[in-house]
């Protein structure tokens, strides 16, 4: 799934092509992507668009009027930025963007799960904005990890959006690794070094990322998370120390980590027969 780096860099390059231009055209290639009743897309139609932005993993467009249109891309969301602009419907198409005397821009969908989606929101409404924690790189998540109590998992926490915006699994596997913490340990019970160990490794590995996704050209491809440290390199060497990396399997995901840099040696089992380690 983008995250933060990924989302950032997408769009400041949606800005670069869109910003200033006049909005024409949505056209809704997968109904179902639509999260809103009110206004009606038809409404953004005409009107400028003053900026793309970021919250979370969100896009915001905003638009003249103060209405704003948001894109997530959930799991398999990508976009492409097509110049010249485009009017078929490739397999997996959701949305198109036409603007005057620019590139459109498709928002497609890879997989079976059809998550990504899209909301036109009214001055005011903050839409699933409004229930978004603190962003990741921000001051107030520094606070939180110095001050907080909080008896979850840093990984869940890191993951939850609720809490912290626009991390997901593949940073908060490298953010722990950088942070030699393990992936059960909880944030109350972090000491004074170990809190601020994983501020400065959750600055650094999102800082390190954006770095690299800014390099990038057009929209989001297809490949994604090829600058992982950790995350999805079970079996293969650690980056750190050279011991294999193990993963901890759940239902919808994976948690990867390094036993020698992470749990003094201890091999994680499987959540349902594991005690939680620190």
């Amino acid at each position: 799934m983008p995250e933060m780096p990924e989302v950032q860099a997408l769009a400041e390059r949606l800005d670069e092509v869109l910003s200033g231009a006049q909005l024409e055209g949505l056209d809704v290639l997968q109904f179902s992507s639509l999260k809103t009743y009110e206004p009606k897309p038809d409404e953004a139609i005409g009107r400028a668009i003053e900026r793309v932005g970021r919250r979370g993993k969100y896009i915001v467009i905003e638009l003249s009027g103060e209405l704003r249109l948001l894109v997530h891309l959930s799991q398999g969301g990508r976009v492409d930025v097509e110049a010249p602009p485009k009017s078929t419907k490739p397999r997996g198409a959701v949305l198109r963007l036409r603007s005057r005397d620019r590139p459109s821009v498709l928002v497609k969908e890879f997989g079976h799960e059809r998550k990504a989606g899209w909301w036109v929101l009214a001055a005011g409404d903050e839409g699933p904005l409004g229930k978004l924690g603190l962003e990741a790189a921000s001051e107030g998540f520094d606070a939180l990890v110095r001050t907080g109590e909080d008896t979850r998992r840093v990984h869940t926490i890191l993951r939850d959006q609720r809490t912290v915006a626009g991390v997901g699994r593949g940073y908060s596997d490298d953010i722990l690794h950088r942070a030699k913490l393990s992936p059960y340990v909880s944030l109350g019970k972090l000491t004074d070094d170990e809190r601020q160990r994983l501020i400065e490794a959750t600055h650094a590995i999102l800082d390190a990322a954006l770095e690299v996704e800014r390099g990038r050209h057009g929209g989001l491809p297809t490949k994604l998370g090829d600058h992982f440290t950790v995350h999805n390199h079970a079996g293969e060497p650690c980056p750190a120390c050279g011991a294999d990396l193990r993963r901890v399997s759940y239902e919808s995901h994976e948690v990867t980590y390094c036993p020698d840099c992470q749990t003094g040696g201890n091999v994680l089992a499987d959540r349902r027969l594991s005690r939680l380690l620190r």
